[in-house]
C-alpha cells in the first residue's frame, strides 16, 4: 500500500491559475505520474475532486474579495477628501487667483496707457511711458502665471480620470473573474457529487488528513540568490535551500516552487513571460518546473540540506511589472510520517523593461511567510537525482478559466490565511 501525496491549494491558487480546475468530463490532460505511470483515461481520485473544489472555492473567495476592493477603490476616488480630488480643488483654487490677477494686471495696463494718450508735457508722458512699461510686464508675468496655473489644472483633472478609467478597468476585470470562479467552483462541486454518487457516498463526506502529518518549523525551504530586480530579456540563475533541521533523516522530500507575475498596473499576468528551470548536483540536465506540481529530490539526512538550483528566464517582450517566487516542501517517511515547511516563503522582485539598466541590485528577502527560522546543520554532500516531479493537483482537461487576481492582493489574501498545509489519503498501488 502506498500514499498518495496531494499539495494543498493554498499554494497553488497564489501562484498559477489554477490547475486543479475540473470540467464534467472527469479526464487527465497532460499529467506528470510517477511510477506506476498512470494511463491518460484514468478518473481523478475522490481526493482530486475534492482538492479541485477547494482550489475554486479559494479561487471565488478571493475573487469576491478582490472585487469588493476594486468598489471600494473607486468609492475612495470620488470621495471628496481622496488625495487627488483635493489635488484639483487647489489646482483650480490656484488658477482661478493666477486668472483673477491677470485681470488685474490687464486694467492697469489699460490705465497706464490712457494717462499716457492724456499726458501734454515730455516729462508727464516720460512717467506715463514708464507706469505702462511696468504695467506692462506685470501684466505678462500674469498672463504666464495663469497658462501655468492652467497647465497644472489640466494636469490634476488628468490624473483623477486616469485613475478612475484604472479604477473601472479594474472593477470589470474583478466583476468577470468572479463570475468565471463561480462558474468553475460550481462545475467542481458538480463533478465531485456526480463522483460521489457513483461510489454510494453522499457529499460533503470528508477522509481526515493522515494523522501523523505536521508543520515541522525545523524543515526550511530558503531561496538565495535570487536578485531583487530582473531585466527582461536575461537569465537568472539561484538556488533553493531544502534543509532537514531534525535529527531524524526524512525518506522522500518535494519542494515545490513556481513564480507569478503581474504588469505595473496589476492588470495583466505575466506568467507566459516566465520560464522557470531546475536541476541538481545529481541531474545537472535543466527541467521546467510544472508550477501545478511539487519536485522530488529524494531523502535529505538529518541536519543536512540539499541544494536545488533554479534558472528564470524572463523573455524579452515581458512589460514592466512585478513578480514573486513561492517555495514550500513537505516530507514522507518509510514509517508513514509526515509534514511540511509551516508556511510558504514569498520573495518579490521588479521585472524592468528590457535594456533598463538596474542599477545597485540586492537579493529579493523572504515575506509575509517567513517564520523566522533559520537554517540547521550542513550541507549535504550526497548527489540528488531528479526523479521527475509529482503531487499533481488533479489536471484535468479542462481550459484554465480563472484570471489571476492581482499579486498585492490575490497572493496576501490565500497566503495570509495560514500559507500550506497538506492532505493524505491512502490509495492501494498509487504512489502519485
Amino acid at each position: 500500500m502506498k500514499i498518495r501525496r496531494i499539495l494543498a491549494t493554498a499554494v497553488a491558487a497564489a501562484v498559477t491559475t489554477p490547475v486543479v480546475f475540473l470540467s464534467a468530463a472527469p479526464a487527465f490532460a497532460d499529467t506528470k505520474p510517477t511510477a506506476p505511470a498512470q494511463t491518460q483515461d484514468q478518473k481523478p481520485t475522490i481526493e482530486q475532486l475534492k482538492a479541485a473544489v477547494t482550489a475554486a472555492q479559494t479561487a471565488y473567495d478571493i475573487a469576491v474579495i478582490a472585487e469588493s476592493d476594486a468598489r471600494k477603490a473607486i468609492e475612495a476616488l470620488i470621495d471628496p477628501e481622496n488625495g487627488l480630488q483635493i489635488h484639483v480643488r487647489e489646482t483650480r483654487e490656484l488658477a482661478a487667483k493666477a486668472a483673477e490677477d491677470k485681470v488685474k494686471a490687464d486694467e492697469k495696463v489699460t490705465t497706464a496707457q490712457a494717462k499716457l494718450d492724456a499726458a501734454t508735457d515730455e516729462a508727464a508722458k516720460a512717467e506715463a511711458q514708464k507706469e505702462l512699461d511696468e504695467a506692462k510686464t506685470a501684466a505678462e508675468t500674469a498672463a504666464a502665471a495663469k497658462t501655468a496655473a492652467d497647465t497644472k489644472v489640466t494636469a490634476a483633472v488628468k490624473a483623477l480620470e486616469d485613475a478612475k478609467v484604472a479604477a473601472f478597468t479594474t472593477l470589470a476585470t474583478a466583476t468577470s473573474t468572479k463570475e468565471v470562479a463561480l462558474k468553475t467552483l460550481k462545475a467542481a462541486e458538480k463533478a465531485l457529487a456526480d463522483a460521489l454518487a457513483e461510489e454510494g457516498e453522499e457529499p460533503g463526506e470528508e477522509e481526515p488528513p493522515h494523522e501523523d502529518c505536521f508543520p515541522e518549523s525545523r524543515f526550511t525551504t530558503v531561496v538565495h540568490g535570487l536578485p531583487e530586480k530582473v531585466v527582461a530579456g536575461t537569465t537568472v540563475d539561484f538556488t533553493l535551500r531544502v534543509t532537514n533541521g531534525t535529527d531524524k533523516k526524512m525518506d522522500e522530500v518535494y519542494p515545490y516552487a513556481a513564480v507569478h507575475a503581474f504588469d505595473a498596473k496589476g492588470i495583466k499576468e505575466l506568467d507566459t513571460y516566465l520560464d522557470l528551470e531546475w536541476a541538481t548536483a545529481g541531474n545537472a540536465k535543466w527541467q521546467d518546473v510544472d508550477p501545478g506540481e511539487s519536485l522530488f529530490i529524494g531523502a535529505v539526512g538529518a541536519k543536512s540540506s540539499v541544494d536545488v538550483k533554479l534558472r528564470l528566464k524572463v523573455d524579452a517582450d515581458t512589460p514592466a511589472g512585478q513578480g514573486a517566487a513561492f517555495v514550500a516542501g513537505d516530507f514522507w517517511n518509510e514509517d508513514e510520517s509526515c509534514g511540511g515547511t509551516p508556511d510558504v516563503e514569498i520573495y518579490d522582485f521588479s521585472i524592468l523593461a528590457k535594456g533598463t539598466e538596474p542599477g545597485k541590485v540586492d537579493d529579493a528577502t523572504a515575506k509575509p511567510g517567513n517564520t523566522g527560522t533559520t537554517q540547521q546543520g550542513g550541507s549535504s554532500n550526497t548527489p540528488v537525482t531528479n526523479n521527475g516531479t509529482t503531487g499533481s493537483l488533479a489536471e484535468t482537461g479542462s481550459d484554465s478559466a480563472v484570471p489571476q487576481i492581482a499579486m498585492a492582493g490575490g497572493a496576501a489574501v490565500v497566503l495570509g490565511a495560514g500559507a500550506m498545509f497538506f492532505v493524505r489519503r491512502r490509495n492501494a498501488g498509487v504512489d502519485a
